[in-house]
């Protein structure tokens, strides 16, 4: 069994945590590796962590993204369990453009279950490839910037830094 590969970098928002299998992104975040790996499929952290300078493809895309290319991130492929809702819900996500914003309301209804707000919600809330399944896309209905997982100045300098605010 073949060990996942974890990487970091550095950003204009944080350090970039990053957990892969091959080209495949199964975990990104701001937090920290150990954050990723305790929320992992506890079956895909069994296999066990190899560091790496770099994730072919997901790492270049990510350099890129930081240098000014926002519109990389939803080229990335990535892995996560979840529901068929949360699956909807990612995948609308990764349709949102670079530079503008969504309300959870209408992420419901991309997702296909236009009542379905508070799930989209938690869609968000348990996203575990942020941001290249950006969730820090999604604002309230009104455009109140509303909550995001890696705090909400993470949030604001990626908006900002893609346009939308």
């Amino acid at each position: 069994m073949t060990k996942l590969a974890a990487a970091t970098h550095s950003s204009p928002f944080g350090t970039l945590y990053l957990i892969a299998e091959n080209d495949r992104l199964l975990a990104a975040g701001f937090r920290s590796l150990e954050d990723l790996k305790q929320r992992l499929p506890e079956d895909v952290a069994a296999r066990g962590f190899q560091r790496v300078a770099s994730i072919p493809i997901v790492s270049d895309v990510w350099r890129a993204y930081c240098d000014g290319d926002i519109k990389g991130l939803s080229q990335i492929k990535w892995q996560q369990t979840g529901g068929p809702f949360r699956q909807k819900a990612w995948k609308a996500m990764t349709k949102i453009p670079a530079g503008k914003t969504i309300s959870y309301a209408d992420l419901a209804l991309k997702s296909g279950s236009p009542s379905a707000v508070r799930a989209a919600g938690t869609a968000c809330a348990t996203n575990l490839v942020a941001p290249f399944i950006p969730c820090h896309r999604i604002v309230r209905t009104g455009g109140a910037l509303g909550g995001y997982g890696y705090g909400l100045p993470t949030k604001i300098a990626l908006l900002t830094f893609e346009g939308a605010i």
